[in-house]
């Protein structure tokens, strides 16, 4: 049974979707405003696994992830005109999703823009104004937290922190601020052209709303999971809750999974601080993605994530090792008599117990390479059979449709005339002990994705 931890009840529960065999997935998307820093494409790497590992227990996903197109620090970036906005938000909504591919993160159903639901949001609002649950002061519009008493307890708030009757039209704020906030912005001369005509007023749509709005939309008014980085709990999480379900009466999200800060230089990761880092900087080369995924993955989505030369190092030794392994394997065709079936059989039942506790990655890939080293100390031995390496690159593959990173880009393919005669080149400069010749050529080859492992039975190769 999957069990999940669920920041509503600060503890696991068993997962049961609201229809059997299928599950709603609601995921806080970025801000276009610049290139996504990697804290943010931690939490999708995040949502990958999860939305894998559902998809493998046989669960049909529908997930939805939003874009957020208009907000304070995008209209600050852009001419302050409509065409500005939209032209600013496509390019950088376009190399988050260049991210996204490189990261191996499979698409979302939906990849709702804010700007292309703001009749969903003016409705939202107006039910919110018709039940008391909002007001409009200085021509925006607030939500009242007075009116909705449970306002807090999801972000453990204590009572004196919450201040009635005090506004903000801050999107961000500190828990000590927790006070009325913008649903609906009045326009201001300082917003340039960027606004919408509406029967709530000229303005603009704050943060908040824009998230319940587009998840009612997709997925109904009540959604199974909802996910998100630790830091959006409050506000943005909290104040979801409180007018989505001031404007339906239910129940807004079934299960909370909230991915831990990803550290990097002694501090957690934000834009606004200074301190991000995009994935084209961490990551030039193909394999360099891959690690990033991997160091994701295999760490535990509630633990904080420390990003170091030193992690990112081991990353691309463990993804290296899997494609070196997968690839090894695809060589032999000796037989033999020695059976792997059932290691596989423990190795899959040992791996799928520790990913449906919580999605309990790291004590899962203890598992699998714990079964691998077993497999490597079979191989060196020479008794390994075609039949065993065909099933565990089987199973190799079966767990890499959670992973992804052991195949992706690993395309069966001949070498080509110039790679055979370097290759060779480089054994003719190792018998010669032209070790610097030898180095530089294995270089070369690197920079064409091609890794040269040397065996004692002889140099494979492996495409990275």
């Amino acid at each position: 049974m999957l069990k999940l931890y669920n920041t509503l009840s600060r503890r696991k529960e068993n997962f049961v979707p609201l229809k059997e065999g299928e599950v709603g997935i609601y995921s806080c998307g970025p801000t276009v405003y610049d290139l996504a820093h990697v804290g943010n494409l931690s939490s999708f790497i995040f949502v990958d696994l999860l939305r894998r590992w559902l998809e493998y227990r046989g669960f049909k996903v529908r997930h939805v992830m939003n874009i957020t197109d208009v907000e304070d620090k995008i209209i600050s970036k852009c001419s302050k005109t409509m065409p500005g906005l939209f032209k600013h938000t496509v390019k950088f909504s376009n190399l988050l999703f260049n991210d996204l591919k490189r990261l191996n993160v499979k698409s979302a159903e939906f990849y709702p823009k804010a700007t292309g639901h703001i009749r969903e949001m003016i409705e939202l609002v107006k039910k919110l104004i018709a039940n008391g649950s909002a007001y409009e002061k200085n021509g925006s519009v607030y939500f009242r937290i007075s009116s909705f008493s449970s306002y807090g307890q999801f972000a453990r708030l204590k009572p004196k922190s919450i201040k009635n009757g005090a506004r903000v039209d801050s999107d961000e704020y500190g828990k000590d601020e927790a006070r009325d906030f913008v649903l609906w912005k009045g326009w201001k001369p300082d917003d340039g052209g960027v606004f919408w005509d509406t029967e709530i007023g000229r303005g603009r749509p704050g943060w908040h709303i824009e998230c319940s709005a587009m998840s009612m939309k997709y997925l109904g008014e009540t959604i199974d999971i909802h996910t998100g980085g630790i830091d959006l709990i409050f506000p943005h999480h909290q104040n979801e809750i409180a007018q989505s379900e001031a404007a339906t009466g239910r129940q807004f999200v079934r299960y909370w999974l909230h991915r831990e800060f990803l550290n990097i230089g002694g501090g957690k990761m934000s834009k606004s601080a200074g301190s991000g880092a995009s994935l084209s900087a961490l990551a030039p080369e193909p394999l360099d993605a891959a690690a990033f995924r991997y160091l994701v993955v295999s760490s535990h989505y509630r633990s904080p994530l420390n990003l170091t030369d030193e992690s990112m190092d081991a990353a691309r030794n463990a993804v290296t090792r899997l494609r070196n392994l997968y690839s090894r394997l695809a060589g032999i065709n000796t037989a033999g008599d020695e059976t792997v079936s059932e290691s596989i059989g423990i190795a899959r039942r040992k791996f799928g117990e520790a990913m449906d506790d919580d999605l309990g990655a790291p004590k899962a890939l203890a598992s699998l390479f714990e079964f691998l080293g077993k497999v490597e100390k079979i191989m060196q031995d020479g008794v390994f059979s075609k039949t065993s390496a065909e099933s565990v690159r089987d199973f190799m593959r079966e767990v890499d449709s959670i992973l992804g990173v052991i195949t992706e880009n690993q395309e069966e393919r001949a070498l080509g005339e110039e790679e055979l005669a370097l290759i060779q080149e480089r054994e003719e400069a190792r018998r010669s002990k032209n070790w610097k010749r030898a180095d530089d050529i294995r270089k070369l080859l690197m920079d064409k994705g091609i890794q040269l492992e040397d065996t004692p039975r002889g140099t494979r190769h492996v495409f990275v």
